[in-house]
C-alpha cells in the first residue's frame, strides 16, 4: 500500500522549465501558473525575478547543461533571445543613430543549442525581421489585456493550433506624428509620447512584482506563456516529437 505522504509528494512534482534570457520573469510567471517549476538564466542581475535565478550567459549555461547531461532535469525550454538588431521598434533607430552594428542576432545559436538539447522548446520574438518560424503568434486582445504586444513563437518538437485573433477594440494610446490618440491599450515601450505610468503598465501587462520600466517593457505578458504552457502540458503526446 502506498503511503499517503508519498502520494502527496508525487502529486506535488511539477515539470521543470528552463527560462533563457529571462529578464524579470514575465514568461516565467505564466509558465508557473500553467504548472511548471521554473529556473531563469540571464547575463544581467535580476533581483526581481520571482523564481530560482542563475546569473550567467544563457547560451554558455545551456551548452554546459547539454555537455554534462544536466539538461535531462528539464522538461521544456523557453527562450527570448535579445532582438534589438531586427526588431521593428529599433531598426530605424539603429540605422539613424549608428547603433545597428552593436547588436548581435542570437536567434541562430540559440536554435542550434535548443535542437541539441533534445527538449521541446519555444523561441519568442516580437514582430520584425528576426528569422524564426511563426508557428503561433499571440496578442494581448486574445487575453483581454491592456496591451496588444504582438509576439511570435517558434515551437520545437511540439505543435499547437493558432488561436483566433479578435478584432482590436481601438488604438494604442499616445502621440503619433504630432497628434494624440486615445484608446483602450497602452504602449509597452519607451518613455515619452503619452506612455503609461508604471501602475498603468503593470496592470496592462499583468505584472506586479517589478516596477522597473525597462523590465516591464522587455517582458511578455504572463498570460501568453500561461497559454503556451497549458497547451503543451495538455497536448496529446503524439504532438510532441520524440
Amino acid at each position: 500500500m502506498t503511503h499517503p505522504t508519498l502520494i502527496r509528494r508525487e502529486r506535488a512534482v511539477r515539470p521543470l522549465l528552463l527560462d533563457l534570457f529571462c529578464c524579470a520573469g514575465g514568461a516565467a510567471m505564466g509558465y508557473r501558473r500553467a504548472g511548471f517549476d521554473v529556473v531563469g538564466v540571464d547575463i544581467a542581475p535580476r533581483p526581481n525575478y520571482p523564481f530560482t535565478f542563475v546569473r550567467a550567459d544563457a547560451l554558455e549555461y545551456l551548452a554546459n547543461l547539454i555537455a554534462t547531461g544536466e539538461i535531462e532535469r528539464f522538461a521544456f525550454v523557453h527562450s527570448s533571445p535579445p532582438c534589438q538588431e531586427k526588431c521593428n521598434l529599433t531598426i530605424g533607430t539603429n540605422r539613424s543613430k549608428g547603433w545597428g552594428g552593436t547588436h548581435i542576432d542570437l536567434v541562430p545559436p540559440t536554435r542550434m543549442l535548443l535542437e541539441a538539447s533534445g527538449l521541446p522548446y519555444v523561441i519568442e520574438q516580437p514582430n520584425g525581421r528576426a528569422e524564426i518560424r511563426k508557428d503561433v503568434w499571440l496578442c494581448g486582445e486574445m487575453f483581454s489585456l491592456g496591451v496588444l504586444r504582438h509576439r511570435n513563437f517558434e515551437l520545437g518538437r511540439w505543435t499547437v493550433t493558432q488561436p483566433a485573433h479578435p478584432k482590436h477594440r481601438g488604438r494604442v494610446r499616445g502621440w503619433r506624428h504630432g497628434e494624440f490618440h486615445d484608446g483602450p491599450y497602452v504602449a509597452a515601450y519607451g518613455n515619452g509620447g503619452g506612455k503609461p505610468t508604471l501602475p498603468e503598465l503593470q496592470k496592462a501587462m499583468g505584472i506586479s512584482w517589478t516596477d522597473i520600466r525597462e523590465e516591464l517593457t522587455e517582458a511578455i505578458p504572463p498570460a501568453f506563456s500561461q497559454w503556451l504552457g497549458t497547451q503543451f502540458l495538455t497536448c496529446p503526446r503524439a504532438e510532441v516529437a520524440a
